[in-house]
């Protein structure tokens, strides 16, 4: 699990403008004395993520009776945190966080994606949710360049700052779920065209 010691190594422009990014601030600590706190976090879920992300796509697809698409063979796997979770830690960070210094942000929740999409069926079905026939996991193609794992070592938050996160998963899945199920109207004012086709395979 990656700590402050692992090296940068990205396997995509993607990665790689994120690791920048965290070499961009360092230079200015050094060079201009800049206050900062560097935070790295796992991946977010919650109400308001923009449905092109696997959880509320998931989610809106449930709703909508289709194809549950997951790359490769769903073995893929990431951490979850949720969103009041990660705000509360960086609320902390900006309190307590000592200058120049990075900090990983996780809960420990590691699960395959063919797990997670599972997991939010079932709770879907015993929210009385009706499944429809259409909606099957379905494996597409690998997007170029994708990590197989993600995962955080949170230690240096834990012990530094006291900090935790508060929210079980499955109980933050199920609130994710209402909440979506009570703002349809997010999902549906939002074009599809902007994120269902898959951009950035042609250059």
């Amino acid at each position: 699990m990656p700590t402050k010691n692992h090296k940068y190594t990205p396997s995509s422009p993607y990665s790689a403008s994120k690791a920048s990014a965290d070499h961009l601030v360092k230079s200015y600590i050094r060079t201009y004395k800049l206050n900062a706190v560097i935070s790295n976090c796992c991946n977010n879920y919650g109400p308001y993520q923009f449905p092109e992300k696997l959880i509320p796509k998931m989610i809106s697809n449930i709703f909508n009776n289709k194809e549950l698409p997951i790359y490769a063979k769903g073995k893929n796997s990431r951490e979850w945190i949720h969103v009041e979770d990660h705000c509360s830690a960086l609320f902390q960070l900006y309190l307590r966080g000592k200058n120049g210094e990075s900090y990983n942000v996780g809960s420990g929740i590691n699960l395959s994606n063919i797990n997670l999409v599972k997991k939010l069926l079932k709770i879907c079905n015993i929210m009385n949710i009706k499944i429809g026939k259409k909606t099957k996991i379905k494996y597409v193609k690998d997007r170029p360049g994708h990590d197989f794992r993600y995962a955080l070592n949170s230690n240096k938050i834990l012990k530094k700052l006291n900090w935790k996160p508060k929210i079980k998963f499955e109980k933050g899945l199920k609130q994710t779920i209402i909440w979506y199920l009570n703002n349809k109207k997010f999902l549906t004012n939002i074009s599809e065209k902007n994120y269902e086709r898959r951009l950035g395979l042609k250059i």
